[in-house]
């Protein structure tokens, strides 16, 4: 009962009562952290951007971020521009790892930041994205921008309808070409990309070890396997309490095979072009790396 009764305050509160209720959240803890938890190491900097289009587990990847592990061996706490209107002029307060920038390559290159600074970009096979903006919109998001709208067009419609309906709306929204962009770009010591894949599969634990180096983040072993335990897609399932609609659903890889036939198939690749080639995955069963970037 008290699941249900969080879920149902989660999409029918307000959009600016739940961003004041996430904003304290993430203050309260941030706060818990620097009273309790001593730093061992520091990042050597000054901020980390993760950034992402949406599905490409973004709520995990904010978790394993913002964990007291995370935090002992960074002493950097976690900030979410979002919960603060976007109001600080570098888009992130200094010593913090901002969460979810959900940009183009574009906008990032413009954005202020320090000389000492680390970003990734997270992508995924595009297919599965599809599948789980779906599943998520239609069912568990919580009613932030158009949500509610493209919502109401899902449900009534049926699952291919809507599935197809979704690739042109992902298409226009310009989902496909924010990814397209960051993996166009030049390479650069600052920036680098990651898999979804990569971080969910049997090599999870040396794929998120080698992201956390990457932004000057050591952790141990045994630490991090507790980290990844504590935040396995099941047991955030059952934090939750979301049953059948919950944000994180499967999170499996080649979860599109189940939804997408020849007509919806069509439809996606007239909307994306190359892009599968582009991310190095096979237009058929098989996932590859990217042979370029």
């Amino acid at each position: 009962m008290l699941n249900r009764t969080v879920m149902f305050a989660k999409q029918h509160a307000p959009e600016s009562v739940r961003v004041l209720a996430r904003r304290a959240q993430l203050e309260a803890h941030n706060t818990r952290l620097r009273l309790t938890v001593p730093v061992a190491d520091r990042s050597p900097f000054e901020n980390i951007y993760h950034c992402a289009v949406r599905k490409t587990a973004s709520q995990w990847i904010k978790s394993l971020l913002s964990d007291p592990i995370a935090y002992r061996h960074s002493g950097l706490l976690t900030y979410d521009p979002r919960f603060y209107n976007w109001s600080h002029p570098r888009v992130c307060p200094p010593n913090r790892i901002a969460l979810s920038l959900f940009f183009s390559r574009k906008r990032f290159d413009t954005m202020p930041k320090p000389a000492a600074y680390r970003a990734f970009f997270v992508y995924r096979d595009p297919r599965d994205l599809v599948v789980s903006s779906y599943f998520s919109t239609k069912d568990s998001h919580g009613p932030m921008g158009d949500v509610l709208e493209v919502r109401r067009n899902l449900r009534e419609k049926s699952k291919k309808d809507g599935l197809l309906y979704l690739v042109d709306h992902l298409a226009r929204k310009g989902t496909f070409n924010a990814v397209r962009s960051w993996v166009k770009a030049p390479a650069s010591a600052e920036i680098e990309l990651f898999r979804y894949e990569d971080l969910v599969g049997p090599e999870q634990a040396a794929q998120v070890d080698r992201l956390f180096r990457h932004c000057g983040i050591t952790v141990p072993p045994a630490e991090m396997a507790t980290l990844l335990d504590r935040y396995s897609f099941g047991r955030m399932n059952e934090k939750k309490g979301a049953g059948k609609v919950s944000h994180y659903r499967k999170g499996e890889a080649g979860d599109w095979r189940n939804h997408f036939d020849d007509d919806i198939t069509d439809a996606f690749n007239r909307a994306t072009g190359n892009l599968l080639t582009l991310l190095g995955y096979d237009a058929g069963s098989e996932t590859r790396r990217p042979a370029t970037r």
